[in-house]
């Protein structure tokens, strides 16, 4: 099998198709299902996002039950020894959504098309149209790694500490409280706010922002590599792709997959309001 890279260009992954059955690789798909059936990557299968959600409030971005699953990944074909590249069409967040999801499952053989299907299709590669119909696999989900992981609790004995950052991925107005999708609008105190598709390029097929330029950035907000770092949004969907950036970037992010479905709508929990953090 080739040695993959975990942020993997377009170009470089159309020089390897097709990959034969032994190479234990999957292309997951996390596009619209329709955009899926016009275009996609040849051999890719396609997974819904919502099978990788939690139903429910007040937390549905946090980790579905492990039956649940099972299942969204037994009938795509995945096995314990399978290289996965996950891709969306929207810059990575629910790509690097599934990413968590893996890396929660002690999955650590993955990679991230970078662009995911709108970076393919702009660069004019080539593709398939219509259903596909996986090969299923017996896959048995289980939780074996909490350390990609806070939970509200957790982040509530971290506040005001140096050494331990949030990142709120989601818009301006949501961070300061001028749109409030939960009982409370606001934010965690400390958190600083770099919204999702800020750190897309959109004229490169929303493929991530040039990545040293964008350590720097992140560094001068107080994101960096001495840092325990929770990233969050209102489900821990958007947040899925600064996930992802801090993975490729090499800090020590976790997902806070409670998010603030669950913060904003705790009545004990510490909320700010307005630009500060």
């Amino acid at each position: 099998m080739a040695d993959l890279p975990l942020l993997l260009e377009p170009a470089a992954l159309a020089a390897q198709l097709p990959f034969a059955a032994a190479d234990k690789i999957l292309i997951v798909e996390q596009a619209k299902a329709e955009a899926f059936l016009e275009n996609h990557i040849p051999g890719s299968v396609w997974l819904d996002f919502k099978k990788l959600q939690c139903v429910g409030q007040p937390a549905p971005g946090k980790l579905p039950p492990l039956e649940q699953l099972s299942a969204a990944f037994s009938d795509i074909g995945l096995t314990p020894d399978t290289h996965v590249i996950c891709s969306d069409d929207e810059g990575g967040g629910w790509a690097g959504r599934m990413i968590w999801v893996l890396d929660c499952l002690g999955h650590s053989k993955y990679s991230y098309l970078n662009g995911g299907l709108v970076a393919w299709l702009q660069e004019g590669l080539p593709t398939e149209s219509g259903a596909v119909q996986p090969l299923t696999s017996q896959y048995q989900a289980q939780l074996v790694n909490s350390d990609c992981t806070l939970t509200k609790e957790q982040i509530l004995q971290r506040l005001g500490q140096s050494d331990f950052a949030v990142w709120d991925a989601r818009s301006h107005a949501e961070y300061t409280g001028e749109k409030a999708v939960s009982q409370r609008g606001g934010h965690i105190p400390g958190a600083v706010n770099y919204e999702w598709t800020l750190g897309m390029d959109k004229a490169r097929g929303l493929k991530i922002n040039e990545l040293e330029g964008f350590r720097t950035l992140l560094s001068g907000l107080g994101i960096d590599d001495s840092k325990e770092i929770a990233t969050h949004c209102q489900t821990h969907h958007r947040s899925g792709f600064t996930y992802l950036v801090g993975k490729i970037l090499g800090l020590n992010i976790k997902g806070y997959a409670g998010s603030w479905s669950e913060w904003g709508n705790d009545p004990a929990t510490p909320v700010n309001t307005g630009e500060q953090p």
